[in-house]
């Protein structure tokens, strides 16, 4: 499967609309003191928010090929909460709260099931972005 998205800038300084072949439209703003107007999440937020996303989706598909009872799901997520990291050294803390009724042992399974979801394997493997510019 091929995932796509696009971004466009808006007349709102800093203010992005992002969209997807499917037509979902979803938005990106800065905070107002980088001057934006604080209207949407920021870049960082809308990475980690895909994380926590995927992290949940996997989490409750697992459950539910077990059929092992997960009432819910929250994921907290916060990158470099003990502040600027050396270049190229980033952190991502993901903390999971589950709440259901699962043994030690499939709790234990179910950390290591969110550590599969497919957006933790892509950030944390080598990415190589190729980047093409385009003026009109």
């Amino acid at each position: 499967m091929i995932h796509s998205a696009q971004a466009q800038s808006t007349t709102t300084p800093y203010r992005v609309t992002l969209t997807d072949p499917q037509g979902h439209t979803w938005y990106v703003d800065e905070p107002t003191n980088k001057g934006g107007q604080d209207t949407a999440p920021n870049p960082m937020q809308i990475l980690l928010s895909a994380l926590g996303a995927c992290t949940t989706v996997t989490l409750q598909m697992y459950a539910d090929h077990k059929g092992i009872k997960i009432e819910h799901v929250q994921v907290d997520l916060a990158l470099n909460p003990n502040g600027n990291p050396e270049a190229g050294q980033n952190t991502i803390v993901r903390k999971i709260t589950l709440k259901g009724d699962f043994n030690e042992d499939q709790h234990k399974r179910l950390l290591k099931v969110a550590e599969s979801c497919p957006v933790h394997k892509l950030l944390t493997s080598n990415i190589q972005i190729q980047s093409e510019l385009t003026v009109e």
